[in-house]
């Protein structure tokens, strides 16, 4: 199996839509379930192509033999925030374990190295272990807790707020 890792294209969105409801429907750990994001395709098309070629924020796609099986993204954020980026990814559940976060957030690393990020943020469950050990493997270190982040069935779930100083 190939699997390569690429800049997100406009070309991508209506894949890349589908993928998003995949992951949802395989975890908790996302903030949208098996519906998958409100947004249509056009709208994601002109999401990605605000991306495209800014040196404030990039979306990687993860795939095997050309279907997507994985997604990263980090933005930075505005204002006096703006020396900071927002980090996400995700990876199909039948690829777990195998590296592609890895690969992903390697390549997310260089580009906020590149772009002058000084700090990446993200939040992750604070039950999500294989998630946290792969941020700490990349040194992201634990800076909080919110104790009721998302309700799910009733149930509140915390999360963990982790930073990289770059």
């Amino acid at each position: 199996m190939n699997i390569t890792i690429e800049k997100a294209s406009p070309a991508n969105a209506a894949a890349l839509l589908e993928y998003l409801k995949t992951v949802g429907a395989q975890t908790e750990n996302l903030t949208f379930g098996a519906e998958g994001l409100p947004v249509s395709e056009a709208d994601e098309a002109a999401f990605i192509a605000g991306m495209a070629e800014s040196a404030d924020s990039i979306m990687l796609l993860a795939k095997a033999d050309g279907k997507i099986i994985g997604d990263a993204s980090v933005s930075r954020l505005p204002r006096r925030m703006n020396h900071r980026g927002e980090f996400c990814i995700a990876v199909a559940k039948e690829y777990w374990n195998r590296g592609i976060g890895s690969r992903l957030l390697e390549e997310i690393l260089a580009f906020a190295r590149k772009n002058s990020f000084e700090v990446l943020d993200l939040q992750v469950r604070s039950d999500n272990k294989p998630a946290i050990c792969l941020y700490e493997k990349f040194g992201f270190q634990k800076t909080g807790t919110h104790p009721a982040f998302f309700k799910i069935d009733g149930q509140y779930i915390a999360f963990d707020y982790m930073s990289l100083k770059l």
